[in-house]
């Protein structure tokens, strides 16, 4: 890295002065390694305090600061100094990979909770459904009972039996239209009986 050297008030040569972030840059875009090494000394704990503050976990902010000095190093020649300051572009890529990981772990998080959930073995008490089933068997039978004959031969047959309608006017020897008016009438009936809303 070429510095000028200046002469001090005693005729000394000083040091260099630093190369500004633009200008390390530049250098860093050529594929200047020790420009580069130069650029993440001065700008790496302003980087990694930032990434720090939106993540709070210390080694997450470590490794996202080192995605983002990769990404330094590979993009450098896309940053233009018309449109900001080095300082600016490299802070706004950090806070740019830190909101992303910030995202991508929450995403991660939602989606272990859904699998979570959805795989949670839900209690299940055999006991109280096959008492529910039952009770429900047996308010079925009760509410049958108060149908005609008709309309409960009808309704065993298509219901209990499995036919179809055309299949229980067969079996009854009675037209199609008999058969479909005796269920409907019938599953009205049920329906009151057993205190369904429609």
């Amino acid at each position: 890295m070429l510095g000028l050297m200046t002469v001090d008030s005693a005729g000394d040569l000083a040091p260099p002065a630093p190369a500004s972030k633009e200008e390390l840059l530049v250098q860093v875009a050529l594929g200047d390694q020790s420009a580069f090494g130069e650029l993440y000394d001065q700008i790496a704990p302003r980087v990694l305090g930032l990434v720090k503050r939106l993540l709070v976990d210390h080694a997450q902010s470590e490794e996202v600061t080192q995605e983002i000095f990769l990404e330094i190093w590979q993009s450098a020649a896309r940053y233009e100094s018309t449109r900001g300051g080095a300082s600016t572009w490299i802070l706004t890529m950090a806070h740019r990979r830190a909101v992303d990981r910030i995202r991508s772990s929450q995403a991660g998080r939602d989606r272990d909770t859904k699998i979570g959930i959805r795989d949670l073995a839900v209690a299940y008490d055999h006991v109280a459904e096959t008492v529910e089933v039952r009770i429900e068997h047996e308010r079925v039978e009760k509410a049958m009972t108060r149908l005609t004959q008709l309309q409960r031969q009808a309704v065993s047959l298509a219901y209990y039996g499995g036919l179809s309608h055309s299949e229980v006017a067969d079996k009854l020897q009675i037209p199609l239209g008999t058969v479909k008016t005796r269920l409907r009438d019938g599953l009205i009936r049920l329906r009151d009986e057993l205190g369904v809303a429609s």
